[in-house]
């Protein structure tokens, strides 16, 4: 399984990127998905997460800014990212659950991470 990042790039503060993530290969089921974050200097930061069914979770530091979203069918994982701040410089990684097809475990994948730059 391949989770592939994208969308990342150079904005102005106030300005919005969106981000996709989609996971391929053997692909049985796909459960939650997320998006971490690693800005200059600090730990990693779970951004925002969204069930299987769709219920979604995002860190108070960029709630009603940050829209997480999916396509279940194409197992892709959105990012709408508004009214950005130099502060949400970093780089941005996926990770999805998933099932192989034939196998009843889920385990975590990671995808490669996409930089994203706020100037100021």
């Amino acid at each position: 399984v391949q989770l592939q990042a994208s969308g990342g790039g150079l904005v102005q503060a106030g300005g919005s990127l969106r981000l996709s993530c989609a996971a391929s290969g053997n692909i049985g089921r796909v459960n939650d998905m997320r998006w971490y974050r690693v800005a200059p200097g600090k730990q990693r930061e779970l951004v925002a997460t969204i069930t299987s069914g769709g219920s979604t979770n995002v860190a108070d530091s960029v709630k009603g800014r940050f829209t997480i979203s999916r396509d279940s069918a194409k197992n892709t994982v959105y990012l709408q990212m508004n009214s950005l701040k130099s502060e949400d410089t970093g780089a941005y990684y996926c990770n999805a659950d998933v099932r192989l097809a034939g196998f009843v475990a889920y385990r975590a994948y990671w995808g490669q991470g996409t930089l994203v730059t706020v100037s100021s």
